[in-house]
């Protein structure tokens, strides 16, 4: 009997290449998304798997639990959770159209949060390896002026899972945070970040993926992408939080 998988965010970006990863090893699928017919494309592509598609906007109230219900319904059990569904928003908080900025909250930290709450149990129930990832970003290591909301949730994210792990180690249930930099991905252009100094050395989705299904496996609990996002992301633990501030704010502009 295959593992299973629960991916959110699945229709592109770096959800698209986990589903493609989990497949080449054999796990079945539940995928999460608001885009019916991009999950059925992906569902198509695996027919030797059993590949399940809820659609769900995870920003909307009880949708998590509605999520949780139709997997229990489904008589699915999931042994892995990856929560990678998000978005960001560029401009000044106070230009930001408020009910946006609600959304991502709701999305980033929200879903997460309860989507975890709910398979948690069920995860530690398995009498084998369980494992959760959580896709964070190198944001969530300093303040972000000119992408404020999103960088905070991004550090809620990181903050929540470093704890998990500690709380659930010895278990059979591990925690793993996947923080990437710029990533080419349909992010860019959502947030319309793309021409900013951020993104000029932006890596691939498949790249970022890889290397955070790796260390999912391997059980690490924190991956940073790429050695220039690893250097950028110590170096902010020690620097003043104004200053980590101004130079996010620097590399927010555009190019």
């Amino acid at each position: 009997m295959n593992k299973t998988a629960l991916i959110t965010g699945a229709t592109s970006g770096l959800g698209y290449e986990f589903a493609g990863l989990f497949a080449e090893d054999g796990y079945d699928l539940v995928l999460v998304a608001r885009n019916k017919t991009k999950m059925e494309e992906i569902q198509n592509q695996y027919p030797n798997l059993n590949v399940t598609v809820i659609t769900k906007d995870l920003s909307e109230p009880d949708a998590a639990k509605e999520v949780y219900e139709e997997v229990k319904a489904a008589g699915i059990t999931i042994d892995t959770l990856v929560n990678n569904a998000g978005f960001g928003l560029m401009g000044k908080f106070e230009e930001l159209d408020i009910l946006k900025q609600s959304e991502m909250i709701r999305l980033n930290i929200t879903a997460l949060t309860e989507l975890t709450h709910y398979f948690l149990p069920d995860l530690k129930g398995n009498t084998h390896k369980a494992r959760i990832l959580n896709v964070a970003s190198t944001a969530a290591f300093q303040p972000g002026p000119l992408m404020a909301v999103y960088y905070a949730t991004k550090a809620y994210v990181l903050s929540l899972s470093e704890a998990l792990a500690e709380e659930l180690a010895g278990t059979n249930v591990t925690v793993t945070t996947l923080c990437p930099g710029a990533t080419k991905t349909n992010f860019a252009a959502i947030a319309n970040v793309e021409n900013t100094k951020m993104f000029s050395g932006a890596m691939s989705s498949e790249e970022v993926a890889k290397q955070g299904y790796q260390a999912l496996m391997a059980g690490k609990r924190v991956v940073i992408t790429g050695s220039v996002n690893k250097i950028g992301a110590y170096t902010a633990k020690f620097l003043p939080r104004s200053l980590a501030a101004k130079i996010a704010k620097y590399v927010a502009k555009e190019a």
